[in-house]
């Protein structure tokens, strides 16, 4: 499919006479932004009890501007699902109706937002379980640090797909404008397709079509629940996050990339082949642009990248948005920075998961503050 030109004749926003492709608008099926910077999921353990709390509100709503988008952190599904404290849920009543004035407070600003639905598995410790069966994945290999997993029955994934659906359902209770379905960064969905991970004989287990089996029935279940112009999906193919790499990423990546063409989803959100540790970026060989050129729908990049990369990225046509994360946790107006390429706020990984609901969460600068 021939992508998205980088702008739409006619509306390029410019800054001292240069083109700045970042701000630029896009439209991602029916939802039209105004520019192409994404707030990427970030987990910042401030949900007390797994219940989104009203700090939360002002929180997600500095970081909104009309027509942007924004994904949610990275939402359990059930009790089973959790493997740190005061992460958000939205498996009860509870839950779903603590989210609805945090989505309330960024429509009202005009932003489109989603709600990013996750499963730990194994990356957990039993001790953030409300029940005593333990934490469970495709296999009961442990990972460093966490506890010893459960093996999944056949019977039992099911149980766990369906758990996804209801998640998908509740987010739109909520008021989301959509779910992202988490498959990235070893965390269960990510477990079952690589193969350092998995190592079951079953249908699940073993070829490339069986490890991805999992992933697709998610898929498919939530789509076929809230329509699959309202579902994203993030992976990470060549990361190895807590133990969770594959033989040969660039055929996982290919593989996932083709498939999720039948399902018609909104957009795939991939997390770059490198990564960025306390402020060193490790480049890697290898590349997004086959998924990009095999997947039909919105192509979203995140890892590691500023504004210069962000432009450069978007020029070249290898993306049609860009999420980021700390940046934008350190920054509430970073599309006004970066259109203005203004200074930005460093940001203070001793806050990122402190329970303080002020505190390295909403005390970040704005641009006039600063001035």
């Amino acid at each position: 499919m021939e992508k998205k030109a980088v702008a739409e004749e006619g509306q390029e926003q410019e800054h001292d006479g240069l083109q700045i492709p970042l701000l630029t608008p896009y439209k991602l099926g029916n939802f039209q932004l105004s520019h192409r910077i994404v707030l990427a999921p970030l987990g910042r353990l401030r949900s007390f009890g797994h219940v989104p709390q009203p700090h939360a509100i002002l929180y997600y709503s500095q970081r909104t501007t009309k027509g942007g988008l924004l994904i949610a952190e990275a939402t359990v599904v059930s009790t089973a699902s959790k493997g740190f404290p005061n992460v958000p849920g939205i498996w009860t009543k509870e839950q779903v109706e603590a989210w609805k004035p945090i989505v309330d407070a960024v429509h009202a600003k005009g932003g489109i937002f989603f709600c990013q639905l996750g499963h730990v598995g194994r990356a957990a410790k039993q001790e953030f379980q409300f029940s005593n069966q333990g934490t469970i994945s495709c296999t009961d290999k442990p990972v460093a640090q966490f506890s010893p997993p459960r093996r999944l029955t056949t019977d039992e994934i099911p149980q766990v797909v369906n758990d996804f659906k209801l998640a998908a359902r509740n987010a739109m209770e909520a008021g989301f404008d959509g779910v992202e379905i988490h498959g990235a960064h070893g965390f269960l969905i990510d477990q079952f397709m690589k193969d350092q991970v998995n190592d079951r004989t079953d249908k699940y287990g073993g070829s490339l079509e069986n490890r991805c089996r999992f992933a697709l029935e998610i898929l498919e279940a939530i789509t076929n629940e809230i329509g699959a112009n309202r579902v994203g999906l993030r992976l990470s193919p060549f990361a190895n996050y807590m133990e969770s790499g594959d033989s040969n990423p660039e055929a996982l990546a290919l593989y996932m990339a083709e498939s999720l063409n039948k399902y018609g989803i909104l957009y795939c959100h991939m997390v770059e082949p490198r990564m960025k540790t306390k402020g060193e970026k490790v480049e890697c060989p290898h590349s997004l642009l086959p998924m990009r050129k095999a997947f039909n729908g919105t192509f979203i990049v995140a890892g590691g990248y500023d504004r210069k990369d962000g432009i450069k990225a978007l020029a070249e046509n290898r993306t049609d948005l860009i999420a980021y994360g700390r940046l934008f946790l350190a920054n509430p107006d970073l599309p006004k920075r970066f259109k203005l390429d203004a200074p930005l706020n460093k940001y203070n990984r001793d806050t990122f998961y402190t329970p303080d609901p002020v505190i390295g969460y909403t005390d970040y600068p704005f641009l006039e503050t600063t001035a």
